[in-house]
């Protein structure tokens, strides 16, 4: 699949299937994420692919979302923050931040190449996320996504997608218009 269109055929999926993907193109997945930008070189990005159903079924009640239960896997993006924040002190929540969403950027657009399905899920109770998988104290969680594949019955209706000139300045905040 051509980037462009991975781009924009991507959207978040909250009906899945009960096919049971080939959880070797999710490991493929989260291997593109190593070739995005990380701060020094400090890879801080960790992963756990869940595919017990009682595990999905608690990270569904602690997200409350509902449909993360009917997912086949569910991938969890944790980062390990100390050598970043030793490398780059106080700038290194900025770094951490920015190279998470690149990576998960580079996870989902290949989760699309493969045509499979997920939704991005940030709300959840750390601690007991930190529960449930055995996470350290000191890593943080940045997101988990449910995978599977769309549900044919229930086919999620793309979103219109803002237009570029209510994003795009130049020069300077507020600009529309480029100069001569």
């Amino acid at each position: 699949m051509e980037l462009d269109k991975a781009m924009q055929s991507r959207k978040s999926v909250k009906k899945f299937s009960k096919k049971k993907p080939d959880w070797r193109k999710i490991i493929e997945a989260i291997d593109s994420v190593r070739y995005s930008p990380m701060a020094g070189n400090l890879f801080s990005l960790k992963f756990i692919l869940v595919s017990d159903k009682e595990k999905i079924q608690q990270l569904s009640k602690v997200s409350e979302q509902e449909f993360v239960a009917d997912a086949q896997y569910v991938v969890v993006v944790c980062s390990n923050p100390l050598r970043t924040l030793n490398a780059y002190g106080e700038r290194s929540e900025n770094y951490l931040r920015q190279q998470t969403g690149a990576g998960i950027q580079n996870f989902l657009l290949k989760l699309e190449e493969f045509g499979l399905s997920t939704c991005w899920i940030g709300h959840f109770v750390d601690e007991k996320v930190k529960n449930i998988l055995k996470i350290p104290k000191d890593i943080n969680i940045e997101a988990f996504f449910p995978i599977g594949y769309e549900s044919e019955i229930a086919k999620t209706k793309q979103k219109r997608k803002i237009e570029l000139d209510r994003i795009l300045y130049f020069e300077e905040y507020g600009k529309r218009r480029m100069g001569k």
